[in-house]
């Protein structure tokens, strides 16, 4: 169930937005289902260098998401495809820091049948408009793992700057590893040529 607008800071919100064919909404155990499916058949969960849940504890992540929202720390959001209706992949806004008007993007995946459709380019463009001319934000980051060579293209490719590397920045248990943090990061000046940027990347794939 989405928090009311009282019960949360105003960056914590996740408002349902639609452009091009994808839909921004409230994550909710609803979607499960089929996030459960996504990680399931694109076997996500076994990259090691991200932390993606499995099926098994997906019910347990959304609940993790919704009690970081409820504490002011993240937006959380399910992609849908509008074409079939279906979650396809999940994002947040997280290391919210609203006095600073400093949002994250990230904790995203998305089904691998759905890459290269556009659908990453839509939300991005949602989340970004929102961050920059609803929210005002003064800076967005993005923060991947040093081996995560998709992710730090994919960002780099939105126009995103790197701002630098966090080096044994994050310990994971799972696999006895430390983790490099490549951060960056888009300025509300820069907002109006990453906008761009993406509009001709969804028209590219016919979806504006």
């Amino acid at each position: 169930m989405a928090l009311t607008s009282s019960e949360i800071n105003s960056y914590a919100q996740a408002p349902t937005m639609e452009y091009a064919g994808v839909r921004l909404e409230q994550i909710s155990l609803g979607h499960a289902e089929d996030l459960s499916e996504v990680v399931t058949a694109g076997q996500l969960d076994g990259i090691w260098y991200t932390s993606i849940p499995s099926a098994q504890e997906m019910a347990g992540d959304i609940n993790k998401r919704l009690a970081l929202q409820e504490a002011g720390a993240m937006a959380p959001f399910a992609i849908i495809d509008l074409s079939t209706g279906k979650a396809v992949g999940a994002t947040t806004y997280l290391n919210i820091d609203e006095p600073n008007k400093r949002v994250e993007i990230g904790s995203t995946y998305l089904s691998p049948s759905v890459h290269g459709t556009g659908i990453n380019p839509a939300a991005k463009f949602m989340l970004l408009q929102r961050a920059f001319d609803e929210l005002d934000c003064y800076s967005v980051a993005f923060c991947t793992h040093w081996h995560n060579d998709a992710s730090r293209a994919a960002i780099a490719r939105l126009g995103a700057k790197q701002d630098g590397v966090l080096r044994n920045h994050k310990y994971d248990p799972a696999t006895g590893t430390l983790r490099d943090t490549v951060i960056f990061s888009i300025l509300p000046h820069e907002w109006p040529a990453v906008r761009t940027n993406l509009l001709a990347r969804l028209a590219r794939h016919g979806r504006c």
